[in-house]
C-alpha cells in the first residue's frame, strides 16, 4: 500500500510538470483551450472540494469558544460593529455587497493579481479557487453549528447588506466566519502563484472579511477566528496531490496570462480607493 501511494504522488507530479509545460505553450495562443476536466458538483454552482469531511481541520476542537458576555473581547467586537456601521451607504458599504457573493470570489482578487480571474481567461485557476473555496468553507462547520452565535444584526437590529440572505443567515451561526476563511484561504493560495503580488493579495483577502463586519452580519472575532481556520485548511490542502497539481498548472496559467498584458476587468483605481478609506 505504502508503495502505491508513493507511485501515486510521483504520477501526480509528473502530471503537474507535463501540465505545466503544455499550458507554458499553449497559453501563448489561447488560455482557453486548456479547460480543465469536469468536476462533480456538490448542488448546482458548487463544485465538490478537494478534501474529505474527515480531512479538513475541525474548528470546534482547535478555536475557543466565542467571547462570553461582558468580556472584553466581546466589547471589543460590539465595538468594531458600531464604526462598521457608519460605513452604511459609502463605497466601502457597497464593495462589502460585492464581497458577500462569494459566487464571485476568484474574481474578487484580480485587481490584487493585476489580471483577469475568470473561468474564461484562467479556467484552471478559477476551478482551483472555486474548489479550495469550498475546502476552506466547510472547515468552520463544526465550530458554526456547535456555538451557534448569534450574528451581530440579531442582536443590534440594524440592516445587513444583503437583505434577501437574512433568513438564511439567521438558522447559520456566526462563528467563525466562513467567508473570511474563503478570503483568507485564497490569497494564501495566490501569493504562491504570484509571490511579487503578496501585499496586495493579502490585503484584499484581509478586506473580503472585514466586509463581513461592515455588512452587520458577523462579529471581528468571527473574522480572526476564520481567518484562521482558512489557513489551516490551506496547509491540510498541500498534502493532497491533485491539489498540488492544479496549483501548478494554475501557476503556469496565470503567468502565460500576465504575459500578454491582460488586465483585471474590475475598475482597480476605485477599489484601492475605497480601500484606502
Amino acid at each position: 500500500m505504502r508503495y502505491m501511494m508513493k507511485n501515486r504522488s510521483a504520477l501526480f507530479a509528473l502530471l503537474a510538470v507535463l501540465t505545466y509545460a503544455a499550458l507554458a505553450t499553449g497559453c501563448a495562443s489561447s488560455c482557453r483551450l486548456n479547460r480543465p476536466a469536469a468536476v462533480p458538483e456538490i448542488r448546482q454552482g458548487i463544485l465538490v472540494g478537494y478534501l474529505p469531511p474527515t480531512a479538513l481541520p475541525n474548528s470546534f476542537a482547535l478555536i475557543s469558544p466565542p467571547p462570553a458576555a461582558g468580556s472584553v473581547a466581546l466589547a471589543n467586537d460590539e465595538e468594531a460593529g458600531r464604526k462598521a456601521l457608519a460605513l452604511r451607504g459609502t463605497p466601502r458599504w457597497t464593495l462589502a455587497i460585492e464581497d458577500a457573493d462569494l459566487r464571485q470570489a476568484a474574481g474578487t482578487f484580480s485587481c490584487a493579481v493585476d489580471a483577469p480571474v475568470t473561468e474564461q481567461e484562467t479556467p484552471r485557476l478559477h476551478m482551483l479557487m472555486r474548489r479550495a473555496s469550498i475546502d476552506a468553507g466547510r472547515s468552520t462547520s463544526a465550530a458554526k453549528d456547535y456555538y451557534s452565535r448569534p450574528r451581530p444584526f440579531m442582536v443590534n437590529n440594524e440592516p445587513i447588506c444583503t437583505p434577501g440572505e437574512e433568513e438564511s443567515l439567521r438558522k447559520n451561526g456566526s462563528y467563525p466566519s466562513g467567508h473570511a476563511a474563503i478570503g483568507w484561504a485564497l490569497a494564501l493560495i495566490l501569493t504562491e502563484i504570484v509571490p511579487e503580488r503578496t501585499d496586495a493579495i493579502l490585503a484584499r483577502g484581509r478586506a473580503l472579511g472585514e466586509s463581513r463586519v461592515i455588512c452587520n452580519v458577523h462579529w471581528q472575532s468571527d473574522v480572526v477566528e476564520g481567518r484562521f481556520m482558512g489557513a489551516g485548511a490551506v496547509a491540510r490542502l498541500h498534502a493532497d496531490a491533485m491539489f498540488r497539481a492544479d496549483l501548478e498548472a494554475a501557476k503556469a496559467e496565470l503567468a502565460a496570462v500576465r504575459a500578454k498584458g491582460l488586465k483585471p476587468q474590475r475598475d482597480c483605481a476605485a477599489e484601492a480607493a475605497t480601500l484606502a478609506k
